[in-house]
């Protein structure tokens, strides 16, 4: 068993060493996916302060219609 183990780390791999591959273009599209997902990350984050803007603005109109039911009430 372990000279199995040996003999398989040891003899060389099928697969080429190096791949012709274009590192050049990989870096430019990688570039370009990285500034398109900052570009909707802001975006996303602008959606989420007006979500938050918009629910901060219900919620003090939700104080101001508690407080006005209680005061005509009393």
């Amino acid at each position: 068993m372990i000279r199995k183990f040996i003999k398989w780390f040891i003899i060389p791999s099928q697969k080429p060493i190096v791949e012709d591959v274009d590192l050049y273009a990989k870096i430019v599209e990688l570039e370009n996916r990285i500034a398109n997902l900052e570009c909707e990350n802001i975006e996303t984050s602008n959606c989420l302060y007006e979500l938050s803007n918009h629910i901060d603005a219900v919620d003090a109109r939700i104080d101001i219609l508690s407080v006005e039911a209680f005061t005509k009430n009393v």
